[in-house]
């Protein structure tokens, strides 16, 4: 079986087979119009990631909602993170099976599906009845809506780093995988700016009487504006070039991707790690560890969290377009340390010098960027005929054991020493960049 080699991307070809010219290909009109579709997936994707994490940001009124007053406020607040959880449990099952149908049946349609999988219930959400008026069926229904959206956002980000990397302009995959990773955690971003606008805009008493419903709904109606855009998209051309010449694996893609890459999953899943410690680390749990252990006021430490998740957004496409001239192996180096002394100073600092939090947390962040390289390793790591299995699996499997056990290494550690979540971040990063020197050819 002929593949299309590992980080190729090739023009698409016309109905008779034959490639069209290549200077007609790379014309302006060509770059332009990829642009305008990484743009449109960026913020669909920005969107979709909201809707995904924007329910834990509402966390405490959710809880005071959805189970009965009569249970402890400690154990309400337990069971709302249950069901917030049970949404990285489905993970890998939604990425698993959306990524066999994307290597087979095509790139674009999963990625609309995908978002379609999110909209939906986020809208439900926000029009579900409360405990108060529908008992025990309002969680249930609450977990039912998590669970589909635990489906949706692992295929989710698997299948937009394909689709834009298999987009991109020649030379351009790291730029385009920066800039929808931007809007991936950018979704995180608008989650905070959502939380701090309704926090100042309505009363406690007004949020529990059904100002909590806005975020859903406005995340939902969003993100289903941006699945009719999607269906405009067209498919890759690698995908294309596949689907011509009959270049799909004779196998079970996941079987291939275990039988003939386990280097590349190994590395990934390895990488992954890094991803998942930056983000929970850095930009969900850092607020409130700070908070309990070195007593800033809340209204600092939020500011300085929005301008960390700010410089990570922003550091994502910068750090794309340096791989593309430098390669991911020289980038990830000094960006590995940033992210390392970064998170070391924002913790000293706000033990030592509170007044300067803002910009140490900006610093963090700019070093969190170093995240974008994994996507655009685990792109370039598999061929195409099983490109979105590989990264999918990979990404999902990890996702699903890291990010449960992140959280709670990082509040015991915390617990032990102050810098206990910046001694993680110093060893997850040095287990990254070994999984990105280590990782098979493909890239430079």
């Amino acid at each position: 079986m002929s593949i299309v080699r590992e980080g190729e991307i090739r023009p698409a070809l016309h109905g008779d087979g034959e490639a069209p010219d290549l200077s007609s290909e790379r014309t302006q009109g060509k770059v332009d119009s990829s642009i305008r579709a990484l743009l449109l997936a960026s913020v669909g994707s920005a969107f979709e990631f909201y809707d995904f994490v924007v329910f834990v940001f509402f966390a405490s009124t959710i809880s005071k909602l959805f189970f009965p007053s009569t249970v402890p406020d400690w154990n309400r607040q337990l069971e709302t993170y249950a069901i917030f959880a049970a949404g990285y449990i489905v993970r890998p099952i939604g990425g698993i099976v959306m990524a066999h149908f994307g290597d087979t049946r095509g790139r674009q349609s999963i990625f609309t599906l995908a978002l379609l999988l999110m909209a939906l219930p986020t809208l439900i959400i926000g029009l579900l009845p409360t405990y108060a008026t529908a008992g025990v069926t309002a969680p249930m229904l609450l977990l039912g809506m998590r669970l589909m959206q635990g489906l949706a956002i692992g295929g989710e980000a698997p299948a937009a780093w394909d689709f834009v990397g298999e987009h991109a302009p020649e030379g351009k995959i790291g730029f385009a995988i920066g800039l929808l990773t931007s809007g991936l955690t950018g979704g995180i971003l608008l989650g905070s700016m959502m939380s701090v606008g309704l926090n100042l805009a309505f009363t406690e008493r007004q949020i529990l009487g059904g100002a909590w419903r806005i975020p859903f709904l406005v995340g939902g109606t969003f993100v289903l504006a941006a699945t009719m855009l999607r269906r405009w998209f067209s498919e890759t051309a690698v995908f294309r070039e596949m689907h011509l010449h009959s270049k799909f694996s004779d196998e079970l893609p996941l079987r291939v991707v275990l039988r003939d890459h386990k280097r590349a999953v190994i590395s990934s899943i390895a990488g992954t790690w890094l991803v998942t410690a930056s983000v929970v680390v850095v930009v969900l749990m850092t607020p409130s560890l700070l908070q309990e252990a070195f007593a800033i006021s809340r209204s600092q430490i939020q500011a300085a969290n929005l301008a960390g998740a700010a410089a990570l957004s922003i550091s994502t496409v910068l750090i794309g377009i340096a791989s593309d001239r430098f390669g991911v192996r020289k980038t990830a180096l000094p960006l590995v340390l940033l992210l390392t002394a970064g998170t070391y100073a924002l913790y000293l600092g706000a033990q030592r010098m509170p007044s300067v939090l803002l910009s140490l947390y900006l610093l963090a962040g700019l070093g969190a960027g170093v995240t974008v390289l994994i996507p655009i390793a685990m792109v370039k790591m598999f061929p195409p005929a099983v490109r979105f299995t590989g990264v999918s699996f990979s990404y999902n499997i990890a996702y699903a054991v890291f990010g449960g056990i992140t959280p709670v290494l990082v509040a015991r550690l915390a617990q032990l020493n102050p810098l206990g979540p910046a001694h993680l971040i110093a060893c997850v990063g040095a287990v990254g960049l070994l999984a990105i020197l280590l990782a098979p050819n493909g890239y430079g």
